[in-house]
């Protein structure tokens, strides 16, 4: 299958200044979120306000830029850190970590829990449905970039794989980015909404999403091509495998702890 080369350029206005294909897609991300909590703060019951939706997603935007990038840096490419400090603020060379995107956005939890005075769980349950939406998007514009791409394979066994034209092997390949668009943004959140449409024991949302999240990267990291300098380790477990598995466990033991206690 032919990728279909788009230029991840929108607009150009003078200069780096302008739009790209992968901001406009995580403003569209934080734009569904938005819309999401909006909605679910009109209904009867709703722990918070609209207001309060909007102050959140402020804190949540910053935790996930600035989380994102400290986390890729570290996780990722630390070596060039160490190499040159000023390479954690070269953003305009790509590099955005989920993993390090989540601890941002929990801190920013825990800054909004003292803040109004709500309770971790609450927090977390009301805006883990909304997560998914900025991963869905967030993958469809790694793909119009042509980056993060999938392992090699064939078009005989894998008849939608793709040559991508910033890849210089020139093989066809998964593309691994729409993989994870479909599993970790549009069915988590199928998942995680109808779920929370009835009223839930305390932190199981939240918990559900690191189980569901972190499943799914444990699986798409099979067909995804791991960065040059982390292949050796890819052999064993990927970078990607070894940061979503503390999720996976995390995410069950909370399940059951917080069902159990609900019951209790």
């Amino acid at each position: 299958m032919e990728f279909p080369n788009i230029d991840p350029v929108i607009f150009q206005i003078y200069g780096p200044i302008g739009l790209n294909w992968y901001g406009l897609m995580y403003l569209a991300g934080f734009a569904g979120a938005w819309y999401l909590g909006s909605h679910r703060a009109k209904q009867p019951g709703s722990p918070f306000t609209e207001e309060q939706v909007s102050d959140f997603l402020f804190y949540a935007f910053l935790g996930v830029i600035l989380g994102g990038r400290i986390g890729y840096v570290l996780f990722y490419h630390f070596d060039f850190f160490i190499a040159d400090p000023m390479y954690l603020f070269k953003i305009h060379e790509g590099g955005m970590s989920f993993h390090g995107g989540l601890i941002g956005v929990i801190i920013s939890f825990a800054y909004f829990a003292k803040k109004t005075g709500k309770s971790f769980a609450i927090i977390s349950d009301f805006f883990a449905p909304m997560a998914p939406i900025g991963l869905f998007t967030g993958r469809i514009g790694n793909f119009i970039n042509g980056e993060l791409w999938g392992k090699a394979t064939d078009v005989e066994s894998v008849p939608w794989a793709m040559i991508f034209p910033s890849d210089p092997s020139g093989l066809f390949r998964h593309p691994s980015q729409l993989y994870e668009s479909f599993l970790e943004g549009f069915v988590l959140f199928l998942i995680l909404y109808f779920y929370s449409k009835k009223p839930r024991p305390a932190g199981t949302v939240s918990s559900l999403f690191l189980l569901g999240y972190g499943s799914f990267r444990f699986i798409v990291e099979y067909f995804r091509e791991p960065d040059e300098h982390l292949k050796d380790m890819a052999e064993v477990m990927s970078m990607g495998q070894l940061l979503s598995l503390p999720m996976i466990i995390l995410g069950l033991v909370l399940f059951i702890w917080c069902n159990k206690k609900n019951k209790q």
